[in-house]
């Protein structure tokens, strides 16, 4: 059974940092790509980055790039994110995905949010 795992949320003050984990159990991260999305209390879930497998090529959204970049230790099998000059409006819940499906591009995985296997999050919240 696969398992995935958020861990690092916590309470911010704007301008800080923090930095989130993914660890997976009953699955191998080196097979597939992962992902951080995040779902903010009353609103849809968005992604917030992606990377493959390899580690060589990741998206962001928008509203994170330059400030937040993940990563991966396929050794740990743990995708990491790692977030700074954190925002009021980063305040969600932060949720680890993994596996994108083998006829689909990164980008467009990302885009739909069509991967296999979800965490439950960790939430993160922001405050003035």
């Amino acid at each position: 059974q696969v398992r995935l795992v958020e861990s690092g949320g916590g309470s911010v003050e704007a301008g800080g940092s923090l930095r989130l984990s993914c660890a997976a159990s009953g699955y191998d991260f080196s097979h597939g790509c992962v992902a951080w999305f995040r779902q903010a209390a009353g609103k849809e879930r968005e992604g917030v980055a992606i990377i493959n497998i390899g580690g060589d090529l990741t998206y962001y959204a928008d509203f994170v790039k330059g400030r937040f970049t993940i990563s991966r230790d396929n050794a740990l099998n743990t995708v990491f994110l790692q977030m700074n000059s954190l925002k009021l409006e980063d305040t969600a819940n932060y949720i680890c995905a993994a596996e994108c499906p083998a006829d689909l591009g990164l980008s467009r995985a990302f885009s739909n949010q069509h991967l296999a296997y979800w965490g439950q999050g960790t939430q993160v919240t922001v405050s003035s």
